[in-house]
């Protein structure tokens, strides 16, 4: 076989290699757009489900009462959207979050909403202590049905390694590609995603903060995006 011919064949049998599934999560589906909100810790630029349960000192956003059930959809109990600047289409959402219920409650959580489109609408990431039932630790849709789980990572037994196991302050960004649905969802800094889906049910809509039937808070808030008008257009 001549060189050319070998060289050629060996072009080819890499282009054939499949990319490994922890790369192919690890990569950017799109940019996170030009738009950016920041400096949202005013309870003036939220809309909670139960507003008293909430509390807003200036440095933080706090949940501070665990919700309830509510009528429709099995879905978090209590959440609170941002309301301030655009919806977003494609979007990275960048937060510090505690947890404070206390570590011994095993199915302790945070949430991040996004793709908001109305209080049966919309995605959440749930951030829990517990990775070993169907509704923790993983990526969910509400679409005007109880919550489904779309994520990866779930087995039908367990799912990623637990997000939060303490009660300290976690970096936590959320990112969604509206063109391609990926979702990927980082603790930490981590450049590899701890958690990641592939869902266009929704491919824009505000974001939000919140526990499924905890307590918890948030700070350091940076949402930045394509508002949905622009991606609209495109």
């Amino acid at each position: 076989m001549s060189a050319f011919r070998t060289l050629l064949l060996t072009a080819v049998l890499a282009l054939a290699v499949p990319i490994p599934a922890q790369a192919a999560a690890a990569a950017p589906d799109c940019g996170p757009g030009h738009a950016r909100v920041k400096h949202v810790n005013d309870g003036r630029n939220w809309a909670p489900v139960t507003p008293a349960k909430w509390q807003f000192p200036g440095d933080q956003v706090i949940l501070a009462e665990a919700g309830v059930a509510r009528p429709g959809p099995r879905r978090p109990f209590e959440y609170a959207v941002l309301k301030t600047g655009p919806e977003f289409g494609s979007v990275r959402i960048d937060a510090q979050v505690r947890l404070d219920t206390p570590t011994s409650v095993s199915n302790r959580d945070v949430i991040i909403v996004f793709g908001y489109r109305s209080d049966t609408e919309f995605y959440y990431v749930h951030l829990s202590q517990d990775n070993t039932i169907y509704p923790h630790n993983g990526i969910f849709v509400v679409n005007n049905a109880d919550r489904l789980r779309i994520d990866d990572q779930w087995n039908g037994q367990v799912g990623a390694p637990p997000a939060v196991t303490d009660a300290e302050w976690h970096r936590v960004r959320v990112t969604h590609c509206a063109e391609t649905g990926r979702i990927a969802v980082y603790l930490d800094g981590a450049t590899t995603p701890l958690i990641t889906a592939t869902d266009r049910t929704f491919a824009s809509g505000r974001v939000g903060f919140g526990s499924f039937d905890n307590i918890g808070r948030m700070r350091d808030m940076t949402v930045k995006g394509t508002p949905a008008c622009d991606s609209a257009a495109q």
